[in-house]
């Protein structure tokens, strides 16, 4: 078989049909620079496609790994060297780095201060180019010049060299690469002069925590465009000249060529989960003749055609920029598994076949990152314009459930990767059900999200939730002191309580609402009663005498010593001062119960302090810088808050303050990207910019019966947004400006909007959604009937 390397006009036809000039000036606004100081494993990756399982990305510091299996690896702008080009990059998966060079040989990419160790190379960043879709670079110490591209499940190199009798392109493959944990198993061989093939096993820090008999397999077959004139190995033991295999930790091959000037050498690596032979039956299917150019030009003007989906128009540059790489970090976050063939991994290394269990396409299974957040941002934003996505992510969980019984808030594989220990996976295939995503078994669809809300009877502790059974016994989880660290656990959660009792009862509450919410519209009476009375758990630890969530005791009284700005203690990742304000299935219940001007100053006192700070942690560059701040939008407790004076009668607080956030929180530079240097979350923050900045919004994750949209401060004269039921809704901000914040009037299709909310089903129908701006806010446009909190 030799795969094909012949140019053609078909790119230039595909360019066309995508756009042409006006698509590349939507592309021209991604910069995926931003925010790459201080970022996860899975964040800088810009030769690939939406979703795509091939997400080719340069490493500085990926070899390095990291403790804690979470923190930030792979790509930090701060650093000036390149350690190889990696394929695989998901949450808890990393593997197979390239990396060409030139002189002696070294098979070791050395250490980041030590420059000339190994055989990592300086780069400047005026040599490299980041775009979707594509990625360039010029390796200084070389003269090499590397390019990077990718179809779903294939990537592509191109790597031109200087003058040589000494290049070599290096295959580590035996060595952990990022959040992939220790490599267990590798091996990689030579097939004939030209085709290489070769898998690697790891062991990652939250498969061994979560789902211990797990394991993560990674599969490549490619094509070199050009035979090596010599092979030689290495492993973990050494070189070994002259052979063309390596197995074991460390496995790797050295593909030796004499090079001219300006030579150029080109890779396509087929990439599988599963096995060998579909990695390299995604490569025939994907790749077989195409060649670099093509597949470039084929994975922009797929990024043209999905980020076009939603066009903004305005004077402002650099909003657009925050917009469409927020879009982009969407489209990208998550990955597909799946094969071409629809195989895909199970627990354990085992493969499983996909059948499509609804109308429309076979659906594609996911590694995913928790969606602990994702109702306030990503979920909204499939539901608005990808719900092709939005199905695959209900399929995949699907899928678990019936391979293993149980959701799973993280998939790696199929194997369980809680970030949090919780589990909103319920929640947001509920949400999915009340948006009218529907294309699987909705009766097995409910069956699972009340299991995961109520079932604890053999829970596998991969599925998260371990205190389920002191939640529905209690009506709220009992904190437990003691917790803390306890027999070398951290943060303990089990049947009798937790130490994170807080933030999981409001959770848990918030989940049980929306279960609650499908069962009604199921007609299934009596799980409704029991689920709406647990939502309401948030009333048992709400302190009335302080007005704050405090930790509360099996024996029904609340903690002493309590410091509403400490974190952690009862509340994950945040503090009492944020997480009070976590009743989005209730917001009038809330208000109601601290009283609605209490409500209102405390809230507007909460911004206009942390306005000081950026609304996150400053400028200390830390994933969990604000974590005892008094907000923190620089992570998920937090993201709904400010839209809650919708529901408290002063919903022009909600527009200034959003549009202050996107203003200020979110930047154009490599550090002063999500804040700074906190974490991204697979989408998360930038899908909140890009609803946000369209002025849509719904605290409640679209889990009404009927859901809603809160309407905000639009930032963009003009949206035109193709929506997911393939009708076209244009949303215009009249006299629109920094200045201009405030709504002055609102109508639909010509019909004036006296509330600042709608129902979603009338947004669907797609028109017109006109906005009046002013600098002033307009206090009596709104107010007259909040957003409902029917329960």
């Amino acid at each position: 078989m030799k795969l094909t390397f012949t140019t053609g006009a078909w790119s230039l036809a595909l360019l066309l049909a995508a756009g042409g000039a006006s698509a590349q000036s939507v592309l021209k606004y991604v910069n995926p620079n931003i925010g790459t100081a201080h970022s996860r494993w899975f964040f800088y990756t810009p030769a690939a496609v939406p979703y795509g399982m091939a997400k080719l990305a340069p490493s500085t510091n990926g070899h390095y790994g990291n403790t804690s299996g979470w923190e930030a690896v792979g790509y930090d702008t701060r650093q000036n060297s390149i350690e190889g080009f990696v394929h695989f990059h998901e949450w808890q998966v990393g593997g197979v780095s390239f990396m060409p060079t030139t002189g002696e040989l070294r098979t070791q990419p050395g250490d980041l201060d030590k420059p000339g160790s190994g055989y990592r190379s300086q780069f400047d960043r005026k040599n490299q180019v980041a775009e979707p879709g594509y990625y360039k670079v010029l390796l200084d110490d070389y003269g090499i010049t590397a390019e990077l591209t990718a179809t779903k499940r294939v990537g592509f190199h191109r790597y031109t060299f200087p003058k040589s009798d000494q290049a070599h392109i290096i295959l580590d493959i035996g060595n952990k690469q990022g959040e992939s944990g220790e490599v267990t198993d590798a091996s990689i061989r030579m097939v004939d002069a030209t085709h290489v093939e070769g898998f690697v096993s790891t062991y990652p820090k939250y498969v061994k925590t979560y789902d211990p008999s797990g394991k993560v397999n990674m599969y490549f077959y490619g094509e070199i465009s050009k035979a090596p004139a010599s092979v030689g190995a290495f492993s973990a033991a050494g070189p070994q000249p002259n052979t063309k295999s390596a197995t074991g930790k460390g496995a790797g091959l050295v593909l030796d060529y004499k090079t001219s000037a300006q030579e150029k050498v080109e890779l396509k690596i087929g990439l599988s989960y599963t096995s060998i032979a579909n990695a390299k039956a995604n490569l025939l299917a994907e790749a077989k003749s195409l060649t670099f150019d093509q597949a470039r030009t084929a994975a922009q003007a797929t990024w043209q055609r999905e980020l076009g989906k939603i066009a903004v128009e305005g004077p402002d540059e650099q909003n657009k920029t925050k917009f469409y790489t927020g879009l982009f970090h969407a489209l990208l976050g998550r990955g597909i598994a799946s094969d071409v063939s629809g195989a895909y991994p199970k627990h354990g290394g085992q493969v499983g076949q996909l059948v499509a269990s609804g109308p429309g396409p076979k659906p594609e299974f996911l590694n995913t990152d928790a969606i602990w957040g994702g109702y306030w941002n990503l979920t909204q934003l499939w539901a608005l314009s990808y719900p092709e996505w939005y199905g695959n992510y209900v399929n995949t969980q699907l899928q678990v459930y019936r391979d293993k019984g149980w959701f799973g808030d993280g998939l790696a594989n199929s194997e369980y990767v809680s970030g949090v220990g919780t589990n909103f996976v319920g929640l947001a295939v509920a949400g999915a059900y009340q948006v009218g995503i529907r294309n699987y078994d909705v009766n097995l669809a409910y069956q699972a999200v009340r299991a995961n809300e109520l079932g604890y009877r053999n829970r596998a502790f991969g599925s998260g939730k371990m205190d389920v059974k002191a939640f529905t016994q209690y009506g709220y989880v009992p904190f437990k002191e003691n917790y803390k660290e306890y027999q070398g656990e951290w943060y303990k959660t089990d049947s009798t309580g937790s130490y994170f009792a807080n933030s999981h009862t409001l959770e848990y509450g918030y989940s049980a609402f929306a279960a609650a919410q499908m069962a009604k519209s199921l007609g299934k009476k009596s799980d409704y009663e029991q689920l709406i009375k647990l939502s309401n758990g948030w009333q048992k630890i709400l302190n009335p005498q302080n007005k704050l969530m405090q930790p509360k005791l099996a024996d029904g009284t609340f903690v002493s010593n309590f410091k509403p700005f400490e974190p952690w203690r009862g509340f994950q990742e945040g503090n009492a001062m944020q997480y009070t304000f976590y009743v989005p299935q209730n917001p009038a219940g809330l208000v109601a119960a601290l009283g609605r001007d209490k409500f209102n100053n405390r809230l507007d006192s909460i911004f206009t302090a942390s306005a000081k700070t950026g609304f996150g942690g400053g400028k200390e560059i830390d994933a969990f810088a604000g974590v005892n701040a008094i907000y923190n939008h620089g992570n998920q407790p937090c993201l709904h808050i400010s839209w809650l004076f919708n529901f408290s009668g002063q919903p022009w607080l909600t527009q200034k303050w959003t549009r202050q956030i996107c203003d200020e929180f979110y930047g154009t530079e490599p550090i002063h990207g999500y804040g700074y240097g906190q974490d991204e979350d697979q989408g998360q923050l930038g899908s909140w910019y890009v609803i946000t900045a369209l002025g849509l919004f719904d605290v409640k994750g679209f889990t009404d019966g009927r859901p809603i949209i809160e309407l905000g401060s639009p930032l963009f004269s003009k949206s035109t947004i193709q929506l997911g039921n393939k009708k076209q809704l244009v949303i215009e901000a009249k006299n629109t400006a920094k200045a201009n914040v405030y709504v002055q009037s609102a109508a639909l299709n010509g019909k004036p909007l006296a509330n600042c909310w709608l129902y979603r089903d009338e947004l669907m129908q797609g028109g017109r959604l006109v906005f009046t701006m002013g600098p002033q806010p307009n206090k009596t446009w709104g107010t007259k009937t909040p957003p409902p909190s029917a329960q």
